[in-house]
C-alpha cells in the first residue's frame, strides 16, 4: 500500500470519514471563499471555484452553504479573510510533508503546526525544502466494483486523463489539473460516482516506513489533518497493510 495517494483509504479504514463530515464542510467553505476571492464568484469563469463546487456537491453540502461561502469571498457578505499558507516539513524517517492551510492568524497556525510535528517525531522545514518533490495532479479514485476497467479507461483517456492504475481495491485515474473536471464529468456520464476526486500534490518518489516510524507517521498525519486550519496534507510515505491494521488495534 503506497502512502502517497492512499491516505484517504487509511482514513476510511480508521472510520474517520463520516465522523469528520463537519471538518470536511469547514474545509470546503474556506476553500470556496478563497477561490471566489481570488477569481470571482462565477464558476464558469473561475476553474478553481468550479472544482471546489463539484467537490462540495460530492460531499452533499447544501446549496445555500455553497452560495454563502462564495458571497463571502466576493465581499457580498461579511466574513473572515483567510491566507493560503503551505508548510513544508519532515516526518519520521525523513519523509516529506506538505500541509496546506487557510488561516486568519499565521502566527497561531505555524506555532500549532510546529508543535504537532515535534510531538510526533517531525520538524518544520524551510521554504522549498520538500515542495519540489511533489507535482500537482488530478487524482480520481473509483472502487473496482463500480466500474469495468476497459470502459472506464477508455472514457477517462478520451477525456484527457494521463493514466489509470490498479490500486488493488480501486482504480486511480491521474490527469493534468486542467483536465480534472472533464475527466470527472466523463466518468459521471457512465453512471459512476467517484469515491474521491481532487487536484492533489503527488510525490515523485516514496519512502517506506515500518514499525515505530510507520505508527508515528500515521498518528502525525491524523493529527495534522485534525487541525482546524488544515485543508490538505500530502506526504511521500509508504506503509504496508499490516501497519494500518496495527494502528487500528
Amino acid at each position: 500500500m503506497s502512502g502517497h495517494s492512499k491516505w484517504h483509504t487509511i482514513k476510511h479504514k480508521k472510520g474517520a470519514a463520516d465522523a469528520k463530515r463537519g471538518k470536511i464542510f469547514t474545509r470546503l467553505i474556506k476553500e470556496l471563499t478563497v477561490a471566489a476571492r481570488a477569481g470571482g464568484g462565477d464558476p464558469d469563469m473561475n476553474p478553481r471555484l468550479r472544482t471546489v463546487i463539484a467537490e462540495a456537491k460530492q460531499h452533499n453540502m447544501p446549496a445555500d452553504n455553497i452560495k454563502r461561502a462564495i458571497r463571502r469571498g466576493t465581499g457580498e457578505e461579511e466574513g473572515l479573510t483567510y491566507d493560503e499558507v503551505t508548510y513544508e516539513a519532515y516526518g519520521p524517517g525523513g519523509v516529506a510533508i506538505l500541509v496546506d492551510t487557510l488561516t486568519d492568524n499565521r502566527n497561531r497556525t505555524v506555532g500549532e503546526i510546529r508543535h504537532t510535528l515535534t510531538k510526533h517525531g517531525g520538524n518544520l522545514g524551510e521554504s522549498n525544502s520538500v515542495a519540489w518533490m511533489f507535482e500537482k495532479k488530478s487524482l480520481i479514485t473509483i472502487a473496482k466494483g463500480k466500474a469495468d476497467e476497459d470502459t472506464l479507461m477508455s472514457a477517462a483517456i478520451d477525456a484527457g486523463a494521463d493514466d489509470m492504475k490498479d490500486d488493488g481495491s480501486a482504480w486511480e485515474i491521474v490527469s493534468a489539473p486542467d483536465a480534472h473536471l472533464a475527466v470527472v464529468e466523463a466518468i459521471k456520464k457512465l453512471g459512476i460516482e467517484p469515491d474521491t476526486a481532487q487536484v492533489a500534490k503527488l510525490p515523485q518518489n516514496y519512502i517506506k516506513l515500518e514499525g515505530k516510524q510507520a505508527q508515528q507517521m500515521l498518528k502525525l498525519m491524523e493529527a495534522l489533518e485534525d487541525h482546524d486550519d488544515t485543508q490538505n496534507v500530502w506526504s511521500n510515505f509508504d506503509v504496508e497493510e499490516q501497519e494500518i491494521e496495527a494502528s487500528l488495534a
